[in-house]
């Protein structure tokens, strides 16, 4: 029976620093540009750097198309609702219903239904000062910026070993 090896340095091989040094870069140039651009809520740049991030580009150009088509959604709805109707608690799960079907009518998948109510979510429920179209115009740039800096860090960098270009399998 073979003895268990310890948690160490030695176990850290080449392809798991590469994979967390280009993600650590992804995401400070995310927090970066958001920064300079002066979005409130600029950490929600890497946040969508780290959704994004993915082995290959291909995969990583599905999970992105979905993540933009749903922010969209999402901040469009929230922005509407919450301008007319405030943060309510009705409104939201309608909200949320009715992106649920806009999205399977238009064939982007349950990732964009996710992102959209995530997104309205956000725009609708957490109070702000600033009036919502505002709030989710803001939003839609952060996540922009993160699906950016994600695709370009992964087309310029690819992980160690993965295929750079698309991925069939996804």
């Amino acid at each position: 029976m073979a003895k268990p090896r310890a948690w160490g340095v030695s176990q850290l091989d080449r392809q798991s620093l590469e994979q967390s040094t280009r993600t650590a870069v992804a995401a400070v140039v995310s927090i970066l540009v958001a920064r300079a651009l002066k979005l409130p809520e600029y950490y929600w740049a890497p946040i969508t750097t780290f959704v994004v991030m993915q082995s290959t580009l291909g995969a990583a150009l599905g999970v992105s198309k979905d993540r933009i088509v749903g922010t969209a959604l999402g901040a469009a709805a929230g922005a509407f609702l919450a301008s007319h109707f405030g943060s309510n608690t009705i409104v939201f799960g309608a909200a949320v219903l009715i992106l649920g079907l806009v999205c399977a009518a238009l064939r982007v998948g349950s990732s964009a239904f996710r992102f959209s109510g995530i997104t309205a979510a956000v725009v609708m429920l957490i109070p702000r000062n600033a009036p919502p179209w505002l709030v989710a115009t803001h939003r839609f740039i952060e996540v922009s910026i993160g699906v950016a800096v994600g695709l370009v860090v992964t087309a310029l960098w690819p992980e160690h070993g993965a295929a750079p270009g698309p991925n069939p399998a996804t």
